[in-house]
């Protein structure tokens, strides 16, 4: 342990001392995917700017940040979900930037209502269901709560942030009222407690121990592109539905980023975040990582399109994070471990 904080702090103390060196950008991320290294060096060979990571998990990197305070040598937090890059926010750690590019390139919903988040790649949180047993499947999220799925349903637990989003773009449509019946009604219909990740409730449909499960596109995306352990053998049993077809759409969940509130090198950040609106790095976030681009017209990859075409949920992403609080409280009255 104490060899891990003398390595952290050595590395804070390197990136501060370079921080104000021209050319440099200081990259705080949570994004734990291989195929990134592409878009940072796509990005470093287009502007010459290097660009130095610290990678962590989201709730770490947020600790770190506030720790360092205003001596921070973060210019840009790169996280998953709009829960987190509001906690970014509300905890001070990120600021208001002006960019015509951004708002140019990104939809009004993917960005923060002051400027200090943006998303830039999204993944449809879907219901997968087993063909062979399945003949009526939910079509949308609120037909997860009827009876007749008692004993079927897969998914991950309430400490998870895809499970609080989805919780509060419900709350933001149907009222708190409405969710906290459906959320007993989901409980109710467990298959088994949740646990594991995405890939886990995937797997949890070709093992058996469920009928239905919910996932973001961009698991199940990547099994179809390349071999995914206990699900690619199985393709051929899943079938899928985008829930809400004929009212608010299936829910997105967000990737995105912001300017760290004492960024050093505050103007390579916002031409890093102007970058990742390109359509260079938007059709990489698909073809690369099987999502989809939050730039309307931008390509998607052939292991995406072979999902299908649909209406996504166009809720404005601060109308979600503002439900966070109440979908937490929500999730543990219901029994939702």
């Amino acid at each position: 342990m104490k060899t891990s904080t003398c390595l952290a702090a050595t590395l804070a103390t390197l990136m501060a001392t370079t921080a104000a060196a021209e050319g440099v950008l200081n990259l705080y991320s949570s994004r734990h995917y291989d195929t990134d290294e592409r878009l940072y060096s796509d990005f470093e060979e287009a502007t010459g700017i290097t660009i130095n990571r610290i990678e962590g998990n989201a709730d770490e990197l947020l600790a770190r940040m506030q720790a360092e305070g205003t001596n921070s040598p973060a210019d840009i937090l790169l996280t998953v979900d709009t829960s987190r890059l509001e906690r970014a926010k509300g905890m001070g750690l990120l600021q208001s930037i002006e960019s015509d590019i951004l708002e140019a390139r990104l939809p009004d919903y993917v960005q923060d209502e002051d400027n200090q988040w943006f998303g830039f790649s999204q993944r449809a949180r879907i219901l997968f269901f087993d063909k062979n047993d399945v003949t009526d499947p939910p079509m949308t999220y609120q037909d997860l709560a009827d009876p007749k799925y008692k004993g079927q349903i897969c998914i991950r637990s309430s400490t998870n942030v895809y499970t609080q989003t989805i919780t509060a773009a419900l709350i933001a449509h149907l009222g708190e009222d409405a969710v906290a019946e459906w959320a007993k009604g989901v409980v109710a219909n467990f298959a088994r407690d949740p646990q594991g990740g995405d890939t886990d409730q995937l797997r949890g449909i070709v093992s058996g121990e469920c009928d239905i499960s919910m996932s973001n596109t961009y698991y199940f995306g990547r099994a179809i592109r390349k071999p995914v352990d206990g699900v690619s053998d199985s393709l051929d049993m899943f079938g899928w539905v985008f829930p809400n077809q004929d009212d608010i759409g299936a829910h997105m969940n967000l990737s995105g980023g912001g300017v760290a509130a004492h960024a050093p090198n505050r103007e390579n950040a916002i031409k890093f975040l102007e970058y990742l609106a390109s359509d260079q790095a938007q059709t990489y976030f698909s073809a690369g990582n099987d999502e989809y681009p939050a730039v309307p017209g931008v390509a998607i990859s052939p292991s995406v399109a072979q999902m299908g075409f649909f209406k996504p949920d166009d809720i404005d992403a601060s109308d979600i994070a503002n439900n966070i609080a109440a979908a937490q409280k929500i999730l543990n009255e219901s029994g939702w471990k």
